[in-house]
Parts: C-alpha cells; structure tokens; sequence
C-alpha cells in the first residue's frame, strides 16, 4: 500500500512566548514491510532541524527558537509504501534487549484489579502468541472507544477502571497485562489507514508490540482487536506515549498556550 500522510501541529500563546525548545519523533524509518518514499518536517520559523536517534532507536529532530512568538506550526508530510507482514516486525533499529521492555512506567504500573485480570489469561503450555490475542481480542470488547473520559496523563489502571479511552490506553492497558505476564511489550507511535480509504483526525495513532519467541516484535492492536497490517505506518516506540510523543516541548512565556492537530492519511492507490 502506497500512503500519504500530512500531519499539522500548531500553537497558539496568548502572550508570546520568548523562548521554545521541542523535540519532534515524527519520521519513521524503514525496516522490512515499511518503506520511506520521501518525508519532510516544516517549521514556519526561522530555526534549524537537529537530528539523532534516540536509545530506542526512533529518529527524534529538535529546534530551539528565541525571539517573540504568538504562534508556532509543525507540519510533517510524506509518503511511505508498505506491505502485510502479519504483523511481525523486522529488520528495525533495536539497541535495547527485549527484558527492558518489562519496566513499567507511570502510565503502565498495573494495580490489584488490573493484575488480576491479567492473571486470567495465562497458559500452563506456554504458547505466548496465542495469550497475546486472548489479551487482544478480549481487551478490544471490554474497552469502549471514548475520546471525552481520558487524556494524555490517564494511567493504564485509571482507564481501565473506567472501561473507557483512547488507543493510547488501549495501548497502556495492553502494555501493563503484559508485562504482568512476563511478556515484554513497548508502545507504538504512528498512524492508521484503511484500505479503502482516507483518515482524518485530531491524532496519530498507537498500538503495541509484544515480543514472542522465534518471530520477534509483533504490532498488536487492542483498539482494534487486530495484528498491525499494510495499513499501519510505524514511527516511534518507547516504553509508554511519553517515549514515543510526536511532539514535546517546553516555552518561556507564552500563557494560555492552545493547541490544535490535523492528521489526514490516505490510501493513495484507493483514491486514484
């Protein structure tokens, strides 16, 4: 599948902000089933893109900006081709040792309701693919997808109590069952398309990715009940959405900040 992408970002400060520095992991690389036809970062001030690459791996670019700013535009565009691979992942930038991705986080630490229902799936013959889509098919029904109960700072075990969120807490919720079953699993940044069409929305997309014996990573996901597809473009991982944010950052000055995001992503096959 050949995909567009176009995402926007932009602030707005109701008292210009004098100092801004971001950190943008907004550039995916190429591995096997993903490749990078071309991709762009365009800031509207004047300011110079730093790259390097992160301790997981992800492409991360930062710019500092000094002067008098009442607003701020990010805008990523480009365009990937990939292919089904079932959602095993390879051939991607790995520095780090699966074990690492037991650690939980803030967003991930699992409570005693959360634990236990983790427990549930466990298996005495050890076949880790199989619990995983246990986990996933099960996670995806017990879940509803609401954009008005959680944010960005919800915790695994908040959202889970609610029975409701995003796929960022289908993804934290996914990562700390888990973990709590010995099975490393790290977050995914990126977007989703479908086959048939064009996607637009406020948002990225995130899922997760749990290591199995003899296959490696495998993309899975929960707020979809499904293994990544052709239709899935990875950009960043981390052990939660902290580590794999498209966009963070700090200013001196700039109150009352606003912020606005556009992702449109399409099939460019199905639109021709």
């Amino acid at each position: 599948m050949r995909i567009h992408v176009r995402h926007e970002t932009a602030y707005h400060y109701d008292t210009p902000a004098k100092y801004i520095i971001q950190k943008l992991r907004m550039s995916p690389r190429s591995h096997d089933g993903q490749h990078v036809r071309k991709w762009r970062i365009e800031v509207d001030r004047d300011c110079r893109l730093l790259e390097r690459s992160d301790a997981f791996g992800n492409l991360v670019h930062s710019f500092t900006l000094v002067g008098q700013f009442d607003a701020l535009s990010i805008t990523v565009d480009g365009e990937i081709e990939t292919e089904d691979t079932n959602g095993v992942v390879r051939g991607t930038a790995e520095r780090l040792p699966p074990d690492l991705f037991l650690r939980d986080t803030d967003l991930t630490k699992p409570n005693a309701e959360l634990e236990a229902y983790a427990q549930r799936f466990a298996r005495e013959d050890g076949d880790r693919l199989a619990l995983l889509h246990d986990v996933l098919t099960d996670l995806h029904k017990h879940i509803a997808f609401d954009t008005e109960r959680t944010d960005t700072g919800t915790t695994a075990a908040d959202a889970f109590a609610l029975k409701h969120g995003v796929c960022q807490d289908f993804t934290h919720i996914f990562l700390a069952m888990a973990r709590t079953l010995g099975i490393p699993a790290r977050y995914v940044g990126g977007y989703l398309v479908q086959a048939d069409g064009t996607v637009s929305s406020e948002a990225g997309h995130a899922w997760a990715e749990a290591h199995v014996p003899d296959l490696g990573w495998v993309g899975f996901d929960a707020s979809n009940g499904v293994c990544t597809t052709e239709g899935y473009v990875r950009v960043a991982v981390g052990l939660d959405y902290l580590g794999a944010a498209p966009v963070r950052g700090a200013q001196v000055g700039g109150q009352a900040e606003g912020l606005t995001v556009a992702v449109h992503t399409e099939n460019m096959a199905a639109q021709q």
